[in-house]
């Protein structure tokens, strides 16, 4: 029979821990939020990572940001098809619901799911190419951004390459969304691109215009 297990120790005594020393700091908040709802000003599409630390790069407080995480933080292009789309779900909540002023998709060094892509266009990912791989599946979103790198050598530079690309992307698929098309064309949503080196946390913002990342 399966068993549903309690919370591990650690993240018990790490909760009592916070709930002492750092609640009683902010229940105020807390207490507003839960009252009044929550209004977050942007909303951030990153990758599942625990690397990616979204609330301490931008200072962000409990309730100022909407998050949503996937593997390799990929926005798929609009698909109206009647299936589970949680990405998209958590789009259409942020702009319709939230009225979020901002959408950002953010990017990382190192980002594993991106690796996993070129690996499978190199044909060195035979697990995540079999037809029930969630996560082949998934990261078949980005392998046509591969073709527009070809040009790039070398697997560093051709790694952090597709993590710029795929953000790019991600960024054009938004505008498929008829509600987040209308919401930019009406200047209720600024769609941005920004990704971030983990070792340093240096932060590059992507320029639309130029289609280039900048240092932020």
């Amino acid at each position: 029979m399966h068993r549903i297990h309690s919370l591990p120790d650690y993240l018990l005594d790490r909760y009592k821990d916070w709930k002492t020393h750092e609640f009683p700091n902010n229940r105020d908040l807390f207490r507003k939020l839960a009252i009044e709802g929550q209004f977050p000003r942007a909303m951030v599409i990153a990758c599942c990572d625990s690397r990616v630390a979204i609330e301490a790069v931008f200072g962000q407080q409990v309730g100022e940001v909407f998050v949503h995480r996937n593997i390799a933080n990929l926005v798929p292009p609009y698909t109206p098809d009647g299936q589970h789309h949680g990405t998209a779900a958590a789009v259409e909540f942020a702009v319709k619901a939230l009225k979020v002023q901002h959408i950002i998709v953010m990017g990382h060094s190192n980002c594993g799911g991106v690796r996993g892509c070129l690996d499978m266009c190199a044909g060195r990912a035979p697990d995540l190419e079999r037809t029930e791989s969630f996560i082949g599946r998934w990261l078949d979103e980005l392998r046509p951004a591969v073709a527009h790198i070809s040009d790039v050598t070398g697997p560093e530079d051709r790694q952090m390459a597709l993590e710029k690309e795929g953000i790019a992307v991600s960024l054009t698929n938004l505008m498929s969304y008829p509600f987040v098309a209308n919401a930019v064309g009406d200047r209720q949503v600024s769609l941005h691109g920004v990704w971030t080196e983990l070792a340093e946390m240096d932060l590059e913002v992507y320029d639309g215009d130029r289609r280039q990342f900048v240092q932020g």
